[in-house]
């Protein structure tokens, strides 16, 4: 199989889909590999590292996506990525399909096999291509939150961590997955007081145990959130329903409960958003104000940090890029958790998730597959 990595173009992002060991990988695997020139400036890997390990360099996307049956990609295709899909091609990245009808019809009309990182499943049921990301976008709120709590950037003007004889600011973490968990790692090593709401009892105690009792636990619920948000100094959203739009935990109504300069963290915004008046933001103009609340809704937080990024995102994707590159589309069938992975295929929506969100028609994947490559059983 050819795999092609173009460019990523989405503004602010830095992050690349494959490192140099992904393509000696591939290479040993007797597959080829072209990437578009610079692709990995981004994340200090140069043309010449990729060349090293067997890659064939390319000007420009349009000869990436022209010569790959399988094309790798960090975040969703942009308008101008769709339209040199083609019908039978392959493309794995990040999609975040449920909030994004336009993308979804214009994958659905390309004709591509459509497969989104965040929505494949391991034998236990977790996310493992999300899983990194979620990690380094838990860490990262965090510290985005505990910097935008500065007076010059609109919010309160607190220390996270206060010192002593003054009172730590208090953060409230509504999402107890891998990202609040994260997020939670990190407010704690900064000393503040921290809450972390989950819907699962089961969960609230494995992050008990996790944390060591250094967080108190609360259980979910539209009045324990309200209670909560008057005290709050950082809010950090981390809900995340498998392939579906994130629910609003947070209304509007309910900012005139925060303080003047408290902030809100949404990092569930690649889904919708966890709050009522989220928005998407970009690293070079992340936060704007509502009601006096501060909002911080970057869509790609962790292409901050491309370097760390780039080599999670590849260690935990190579398997599954080397099984379909070996096994084409026939990977789908052998890998249940893969399965979950295709969201369009042959003109049609296939993710349950993601076709209830959109309203949207849902086909069977192995109908939909069959439909994209004829004669696949």
């Amino acid at each position: 199989m050819k795999v092609g990595v173009p460019t990523e173009i989405k503004p602010d992002e830095y992050r690349v889909a494959l490192t140099p060991a992904g393509v000696r990988e591939l290479r040993e695997h007797d597959h080829d590999v072209v990437i578009q020139s610079g692709a990995g400036e981004g994340s200090s890997i140069d043309d010449s590292a990729y060349a090293a390990q067997g890659a064939r360099i390319v000007p420009d996307a349009a000869d990436v996506f022209a010569e790959a049956d399988m094309v790798l990609k960090v975040k969703e295709p942009q308008p101008q990525e769709v339209a040199l899909l083609r019908p039978g091609q392959i493309i794995f990245t990040y999609l975040h399909l449920a909030a994004d009808g336009d993308l979804t019809r214009g994958l659905c009309e390309s004709g591509a096999t459509c497969i989104a990182y965040e929505t494949v499943e391991d034998t236990r049921g977790r996310l493992p291509l999300l899983a990194p990301m979620s990690e380094i976008a838990g860490k990262l709120s965090t510290q985005a939150g505990a910097f935008m709590l500065e007076k010059p950037f609109g919010g309160r003007g607190i220390l996270l961590g206060g010192v002593p004889g003054v009172a730590a600011a208090t953060v409230m973490i509504i999402g107890g997955g891998v990202v609040g968990m994260n997020a939670a790692f990190i407010a704690v090593g900064m000393e503040a007081e921290v809450f972390v709401f989950d819907k699962s009892i089961d969960r609230l105690r494995e992050l008990d145990t996790a944390l060591s009792g250094r967080v108190s636990t609360v259980y979910s619920s539209t009045l324990s959130v309200e209670e909560m948000l008057p005290r709050a100094d950082l809010v950090i959203g981390a809900v995340l329903v498998h392939g579906a739009r994130a629910p609003h935990v947070v209304r509007r109504e309910q900012l005139k409960l925060m303080k003047r300069g408290a902030v809100l963290v949404d990092v569930s915004i690649d889904q919708g958003g966890s709050f009522e008046t989220s928005r998407p933001t970009t690293h070079s103009d992340p936060t704007y104000e509502v009601d006096g609340v501060l909002h911080y809704s970057v869509a790609n937080m962790p292409g901050a940090v491309p370097i760390t990024s780039t080599y999670a995102l590849t260690n935990a994707t190579l398997p599954y890029v080397l099984a379909l590159a070996d096994q084409g589309l026939a990977a789908v069938d052998r890998d249940p958790g893969l399965r979950l992975g295709v969201n369009v295929a042959g003109g049609y929506v296939t993710h349950p998730a993601v076709a209830q969100s959109l309203d949207m028609p849902l086909m069977p994947v192995d109908e939909a597959i069959a439909g994209a490559v004829p004669g696949l059983a």
